[in-house]
Formats: C-alpha cells, structure tokens, sequence
C-alpha cells in the first residue's frame, strides 16, 4: 500500500507539474513588482489565494480536517460548560444553560460535518470504475434480442389508412371540386 501511495498515478503528476509551473510563473511577475504598495499588495492578497490553489489534495484534506477538530472542539466545549452552569445555575438562568448546550451541539455537529468531510470527499478519484461486467451482460441480452420485422412501404400505408376514406371511388376525370362549379351561374 505504502509503495502506491509514494508512487502518483498520471493525473497527480500532471497537477503537481502543473502547480509547479503556475509556481514559477507567479514567482516570475513578483520579482517584476517594481513599488512596496504592490509588493504588500501581493503578499497580502494574491499570496494566499495562490497558496490555497496550489496546496495539493492532501493539504486540503488536512485542512479541513483541522478546521473540523476546531469548531468540534469548541462545539463540545460550549456544551460542557453549558452543562456545567446548567448544574450550578438555578431559575431563569438555567434556561439561558441549556440554550449553551444547544449552540454547543449544533457547532459539535457542524465540526464533525467538516471532519467527515476533509477524510471522505476530499481525495481525488483514482480512475474510472470498472463496468465490464455490466457491459458483458448488456451485451449478452442485447444478443438475444431479435428486433422486429420491418414491413414493406405500401403495406405500411395501407395499414395507417382509415378504411371509410381508402374505399371512396372517384370517377375518371372528374376534379374534387367539379360538383360545385356546375351550380354556378355563368350569367353574371
């Protein structure tokens, strides 16, 4: 395990190189920074950006993690001592305790969220996962499907038509219109 581990796959080669190269560019247009108000400029506001995005997946793994132990900690802290005054307070500020005890839980709870995040959701994806098996078999039933028989164009005609208009018998030489052009007038 410890040899894969030491051992980046392309992807991680190819974003480390990538950070490294962004790395020397960045570098490149800080040594051109000619006044200080730039020069603190940079090293208080486009530093630490490029410094979160050049941090690689463990480092942002790590992060997140620490930032989660904080505000659980602090959540499970405020919880403590809401209990605690809980405990030794009586009356009306007993009940200002066990609001404590609640804002506790709910940060103990945001903290263990961001703790689950950094060591589930951070790490990259390794490759593609493996679907043969499903492919296999699709493949398989698609094999054993026999698609239907298409059917000739005039026989795909003749069973779209209605049957009340494919029977109408027209005769010879007769237009669609004829029946009402012979009761027109023609002494206009």
């Amino acid at each position: 395990m410890r040899v894969t581990l030491e051992q980046p796959d392309s992807i991680t080669a190819s974003a480390v190189s990538a950070r490294e190269e962004i790395g020397r560019a960045m570098a490149d247009k800080i040594r051109e920074v000619e006044d200080t108000r730039d020069l603190k400029r940079v090293a208080e506001d486009v530093l630490p950006q490029i410094e979160k995005f050049l941090e690689s997946y463990e480092e942002k793994r790590l992060r997140r993690v620490r930032a989660g132990v904080i505000v659980a900690a602090s959540g499970f802290g405020t919880a403590i001592l809401g209990l605690v005054m809980g405990a030794v307070l009586r009356g009306p500020d007993a009940e200002s305790a066990l609001v404590l005890i609640g804002h506790g839980a709910v940060a103990f709870a945001i903290g263990l969220a961001f703790v689950l995040n950094g060591l589930l959701f951070t790490r990259p994806r390794k490759g593609l996962e493996d679907h043969s098996p499903e492919a296999r078999s699709q493949n398989l039933l698609d094999a054993g499907y026999a698609s239907p028989q298409l059917r000739s164009s005039g026989e795909a005609l003749s069973s779209f038509r209605s049957p009340t208009t494919s029977h109408l018998s027209q005769p010879a030489g007769s237009s669609v219109t004829d029946h009402t052009t012979l009761n027109l007038k023609t002494d206009r």
